[in-house]
C-alpha cells in the first residue's frame, strides 16, 4: 500500500505524478554535522520531510553506566557541543539533586555566570551560521567574533577551550580569579554594542526578514502538544522557562524577562534569541555585583567535591580527600532511587533521569534533550514549505546531531 502523503492543505497527494525523494544531507553544509532529512518534493514544493538520525551514535548514555558521576562529565560536555558547559551544569544538578547537597553561594552564581555565557555562544552560532547558510557573511563573522572571547574565557578559567569538562559534583574544578571577572565585565560592556550592529545587519535586512518571516510557522498549541521547550516554544507563545518557573541555583536572586513572542515563525525564533542574549548580559552583570566570596566546594562529610589540586599536591589531608573520591569503596552513597532534574540550556530544557543503585556512578543515566523533540517536529514546520526554506527552518531550530544519537 503507497504511503499515505498530505500536502499543506491535508489533500492525500500520493498518487500524484511527479513527485520526487530527495536527500537533503547527512553531508549537505547546511546541515552542519550529520542529519539526514529525506524530502518528497512535488516540484519545489515540500511535501513529506522525514528526519533520519543515527550517523552520530556514540553511546552516551551506556557510558553513563560505567563512568562515575564526576568522570561523566567528559561525555555531556560532547552531546550539545556548542554549549558544553550547560550540559555539565545540567548533569551536575541532577547529581547534587540525588545526593541532597547543597551548593555554596558562590559556586551557584559562578555557574550561573558560565551558564548565561553558554546562552550567548549558542545562540550565536545559531543566528551567525543560518545567517550563513541563508547567503549572508557579514553578520556571520560579527558573533563569531564574540563567540570567540567566550572561548578564551572558557580556557582561562578551566584550561580547555572546548570541552571544559569544569564542574565537579558540588563544586567546580577551580575557582576563577579576579583578572577573569574583569575580563567577563568587559566582555558584557562591548557585547551590546556588536548586537546592535547585529539587529541592524539582521533584523532590519530585507532579504533575512522575506526568507524567515511566515515560513515555518509551530502553532501554540502544537508547540505545547509536541513537548517543545526553550526559544522554540516561547517563539509560540509558551512563556515557559525553568530559571523562573523551576528555580535553581541562585536564578531567584536575579531580575531578568523571559521573552516570547507569537508568530512562531523562524522570524519570531530568531529574535526571541536575539532578546534572549540581552537578557543573560542582565543575568551576568547582576551576578558580577553580588557575586559572594567564600569556597566553591559543598561543606559537610568531606565527600561532596573534588579537593582543589593544590590542595592534593602540597597536604596530607588534600591527598586523603582525593583518595576519598576516588576509591570505589570509600566514595559518597547516594540513595537507592530514581529522579528526573532539569535546567534551561540554550535549545531548552535539558534534564537527566539517573537511576541510583547506591553507588557513585548511574545505574542508568537517560537523557532528555531539547534537540530530539525539535527534530521530530520538523516535518509538520516544513510540510508545504519551498525546498529553499528547509535551510531556514532547520537553522531555527538550532538541532545538534549529537544530541540526537545518544
Amino acid at each position: 500500500m503507497p504511503l499515505e502523503l498530505l500536502d499543506a492543505s491535508g489533500e492525500d497527494v500520493s498518487q500524484r505524478e511527479g513527485l520526487w525523494t530527495l536527500n537533503f544531507g547527512p553531508q549537505h553544509p547546511a546541515t552542519h554535522t550529520t542529519l539526514r532529512l529525506v524530502l518528497t518534493l512535488d516540484g519545489e514544493t515540500v511535501i513529506q520531510a522525514e528526519p533520519d538520525i543515527g550517523f552520530l551514535h556514540s553511546g552516551f548514555e551506556k557510558l553513563g553506566e560505567v563512568l562515575d558521576f564526576n568522570q561523566y562529565v567528559t561525555i555531556v560536555d560532547r552531546m550539545n557541543y556548542i554549549s558544553p558547559l550547560a550540559n555539565e551544569i545540567a548533569w551536575h544538578h541532577a547529581c547534587e539533586k540525588l545526593l541532597d547537597i547543597e551548593l555554596t553561594p558562590r559556586c551557584k552564581y559562578l555557574r550561573v555566570i558560565l551558564a548565561e555565557l553558554m546562552r550567548i555562544h549558542d545562540h550565536l552560532l545559531c543566528l551567525g551560521a543560518c545567517v550563513l547558510d541563508l547567503g549572508g557573511i557579514s553578520a556571520f563573522m560579527y558573533m563569531f567574533n564574540e563567540r570567540e572571547f567566550i572561548y578564551e574565557l572558557c580556557e582561562e578559567a578551566s584550561g580547555q577551550r572546548f570541552h571544559t569538562s569544569f564542574t565537579r559534583v558540588g563544586g567546580l574544578l577551580y575557582d576563577v580569579t579576579d583578572d577573569w571577572l574583569a575580563k567577563v565585565r568587559q566582555f558584557i560592556t562591548k557585547f551590546p554594542n556588536t548586537m546592535g550592529d547585529v539587529k541592524s545587519l539582521l533584523m532590519k535586512n530585507r532579504i533575512f526578514i522575506e526568507r524567515t518571516q511566515g515560513v515555518g510557522i509551530l502553532s501554540r498549541e502544537d508547540a505545547i502538544n509536541t513537548g517543545c521547550t526553550g526559544p522554540v516554544a516561547r517563539a509560540s507563545g509558551v512563556p515557559r522557562d525553568l530559571r523562573r518557573d523551576e528555580p535553581y541555583l541562585s536564578y531567584n536572586d536575579f531580575d531578568f524577562d523571559v521573552i516570547c513572542a507569537a508568530a512562531g515563525d523562524c522570524f519570531a525564533r530568531f529574535q526571541v534569541r536575539v532578546l534572549e542574549m540581552v537578557e543573560s548580559i542582565k543575568i551576568i552583570k547582576q551576578a558580577l555585583d553580588k557575586l559572594p566570596g567564600g569556597p566553591i566546594y559543598a561543606e559537610g562529610t568531606g565527600k561532596e567535591a573534588m579537593p582543589e589540586k593544590r590542595e592534593v599536591y602540597t597536604s596530607i589531608e588534600g591527598l586523603i580527600h582525593h583518595f576519598e573520591s576516588i576509591m570505589p569503596n570509600r566514595q559518597l552513597q547516594p540513595p537507592k532511587e530514581s529522579l528526573y532534574a532539569a535546567t534551561e540550556s540554550p535549545n531548552g530544557e535539558l534534564g537527566f533521569y539517573i537511576v541510583s543503585d547506591g553507588t557513585f556512578r548511574a545505574y542508568r543515566a537517560r537523557t532528555r534533550p531539547p534537540s530530539l523533540i525539535h527534530f521530530a517536529i520538523f516535518p509538520r514546520l516544513i510540510r508545504g514549505c519551498m525546498l529553499s526554506d528547509v535551510v531556514a527552518v532547520l537553522g531555527s531550530l538550532n538541532i545538534i546531531a549529537a544530541e540526537l544519537d545518544r
